[in-house]
């Protein structure tokens, strides 16, 4: 079967960066499933953005739909003539003898097979690409006047083809033809193009680069070139080289000076009033520190190789760093311990108070979390709780948010405060996300926690709780911020005595107390839920993190442990055929205590008059338990699964030679008594009937 080729690209005004490479998969991904659903599947599709245009190229499509044969079964034979007439106009078909004639076993019908011929898929297209660019989501859209459509920016051109041959795909004025244009500054009027690859070809004379990871890789590369000419290297920032490689179609890379009063800034005010307002790239000296150079992207060239592009942004930047310059000298005239009185005129949260009301609540917590970070020393942080969110009232951080934390340790070291307490306030915020580090110090590990349990436990108590569709108060990054660090540092930390603290933490923010205990619950399953999701990226079966929590431990790194040996016991032959028998025990004496109405009790168990292996099974659980008990009080979970293992041969033995439910009643009850058994004395470790297989 013939194959064509479909080309089409959308060019409108510029798309922001943020928007392009999830606009091109969605629309890539919503026309390679209408062509797949069409029955026209491509062979090869391949998608394309730059700043200002979406491309698709579609390659191998056949040039029809197959040919369809459709059966339809009509009345029965000796049906009135109405009825007749209206089954042949249904199915197309001009005469009843055309029909035939079947015995369905309930009569005889009238059938007809329809031939239906595939449609051209030039005849499809035009409608299937109609509605895939009418249901591409963009965050934010806009209406404009060429079109009914709803897009990110007003298109200007659309060029649709098959085979070379113009679609004719109706988006109202928008012209849809052959032509498009290249780049915005350097290139000339409309370019007419004849297929994909004569569209590639004029787009790269035109100073266009199709290839959004081409001209990443372009640029990466000039920047490396030009800070190595000077010595230098580029400070890593694969985020902002992949957002610039969204802004420019044609990347011209040049350097920049920084005037020599602002290199006396902090080297994150640099880096941010660079990146942040001008996405300018930061060069640094052989030994790390910030060199008098910074390197941007510009999208044209110039006459004089950009001598007047890059005395434009020097003066730009020159201004943009003398405000800095301006805020950090205004900045430490006063102290941070001056500026916490001003955080009682910033809201936080409606329901929540000031910032100064949630400072108070993580040093509450901080001075709690103390005793369980061996090593910490309270003063140091409960002062840098007290000094932690200071620094949202300075200048510095009411231009550049990015650097709340980290000019509170720079002014809490100018007034000469410890140096654990300006750590801990620059770390309380960590990790920021999953690619974060986690706080190091001791009082910064406290202060973090204390700042996220906060978070967590007040969004809670008022109802403010994540949803499926939203988490507008970051509460799911706070409580994998908690866990990482709980992980990271190997805390041991009583999760319910600390959100006890968490949630009623004193006047004026007591909690009812008869709501504590559902909350606790709440919150903790909540912790659970998002550790399961961390572990399960560490390949971790979301059913063992069930069984180990099912058994109340809120010890996290116990909880850990315990499962990591669970999974070690359940990998070994011993832990997979005893956990076949448990399943047995526990299904046999849940049957019976439905069937009988009644609990059996293990405890009760009596092995008086019990035949041998029924003794032996009772000795090995018993030792099995004491043995488990011990182990799990002392962390040592291996052990405990150990003992486990040493169940497995007693308990084969019973299913092998002992009937349960034997004719005499109390021998029947003492043996589900037994197996009830079983199921007490594993699920202390785990509760097994969590676990699936």
């Amino acid at each position: 079967m013939a194959r064509g080729e479909l080309l089409l690209e959308l060019l409108s005004e510029e798309i922001p960066a943020r928007m392009q490479r999830r606009a091109i998969e969605d629309l890539a991904g919503l026309v390679r499933d209408k062509l797949a659903a069409a029955e026209i599947p491509a062979q090869t599709l391949r998608g394309y953005v730059t700043p200002r245009r979406l491309t698709l190229i579609a390659d191998g499509i056949p040039a029809r739909q197959p040919d369809r044969s459709e059966e339809r079964r009509g009345p029965r034979v000796g049906a009135p003539p109405q009825a007749i007439e209206g089954f042949l106009r249904a199915a197309g078909v001009a005469r009843i003898e055309d029909c035939e004639i079947r015995d369905t076993g309930r009569g005889e019908f009238y059938f007809a097979v329809v031939e239906r011929p595939g449609r051209p898929a030039a005849a499809i297209l035009p409608e299937l690409l109609r509605v895939a660019i009418g249901e591409l989501p963009w965050p934010k859209s806009m209406r404009f006047p060429a079109s009914s459509l709803r897009w990110v920016r007003p298109l200007t051109s659309v060029i649709c083809l098959f085979d070379g041959a113009v679609l004719p795909l109706r988006l109202d004025q928008i012209p849809v033809g052959r032509t498009t244009r290249g780049h915005r500054f350097l290139s000339d009027g409309e370019i007419a193009v004849e297929n994909a690859q004569d569209y590639r070809e004029k787009l790269e004379a035109a100073s266009v680069v199709l290839d959004h990871d081409r001209r990443r890789n372009l640029i990466a590369a000039d920047l490396d070139r030009l800070a190595g000419a000077q010595g230098l290297t580029i400070k890593p920032d694969p985020a902002l080289l992949d957002e610039v490689a969204g802004l420019v179609e044609f990347p011209v890379v040049l350097m920049g000076r920084i005037d020599e009063a602002s290199m006396s800034l902090p080297p994150e005010v640099l880096t941010t009033a660079m990146r942040t307002h001008q996405k300018y790239f930061s060069c640094l000296n052989p030994d790390g520190t910030p060199a008098p150079r910074f390197l941007f992207v510009a999208n044209n060239l110039t006459a004089d190789h950009g001598k007047t592009i890059i005395a434009g942004n020097e003066r730009v930047l020159r201004a943009r760093l003398a405000d800095a310059r301006f805020f950090w000298e205004q900045d430490r005239k006063i102290r941070l311990e001056d500026r916490v009185e001003a955080l009682k005129d910033r809201v936080y949260y409606e329901k929540l108070g000031s910032v100064f009301d949630k400072v108070e609540r993580i040093e509450r917590l901080a001075e709690f979390l103390v005793e369980y970070v061996p090593g910490a020393r309270k003063p140091e942080a409960a002062r840098a709780a007290h000094l932690a969110k200071a620094d949202l009232s300075t200048a510095m951080v009411g231009e550049f948010p990015e650097l709340q934390g980290i000019m509170g340790r720079y002014y809490a070291l100018h007034d000469g405060e410890d140096q654990r307490v300006a750590a801990a306030i620059a770390e309380h915020y960590k990790p920021l996300g999953p690619n974060d580090t986690c706080p190091f110090g001791k009082e910064s590990v406290i202060v973090a926690l204390a700042d996220k349990l906060d978070t967590f436990a007040a969004f809670f108590r008022i109802g403010e709780k994540p949803t499926g569709s939203g988490d507008p108060f970051a509460i799911r990054r706070a409580v994998l911020g908690i866990i990482r660090i709980i992980l990271e540092t190997g805390l041991h930390l009583p999760l319910s005595s600390v959100l006890l603290v968490a949630i009623d933490p004193g006047p004026p923010y007591t909690f009812a107390q008869e709501k504590i205990p559902a909350m606790i619950r709440s919150l903790t399953d909540f912790i659970a839920d998002r550790l399961s999701v961390h572990l399960r990226g560490q390949g971790v079966r979301p059913d063992l993190i069930n069984a180990v929590y099912a058994v109340k431990e809120d010890d996290l790194i116990r909880l850990v442990a315990r499962v990591d040996a669970l999974r070690a016991f359940l990998d070994a032959d011993d832990g997979s055929n005893l956990l076949i028998a448990y399943k047995r025990a526990s299904n046999i004496v849940s049957i019976e205590e439905r069937r009988d109405k009644r609990r059996y009790n293990d405890a009760d168990y009596d092995p008086r008059g019990a035949e041998a292996d029924e003794r032996t099974l009772s000795r090995a659980l018993d030792q099995a338990a004491a043995e488990s008990a011990k182990s799990i009080k002392d962390g040592k979970f291996e052990e405990a699964m150990r003992a486990l293992a040493t169940l497995r041969q007693p308990v084969d033995a019973f299913f092998d030679k002992v009937t349960v439910n034997t004719d005499d009643a109390t021998l029947r009850e003492n043996r589900l008594r037994l197996l009830s058994r079983i199921r007490a004395v594993m699920d202390q470790v785990a509760v097994f009937s969590h676990i699936e297989g």
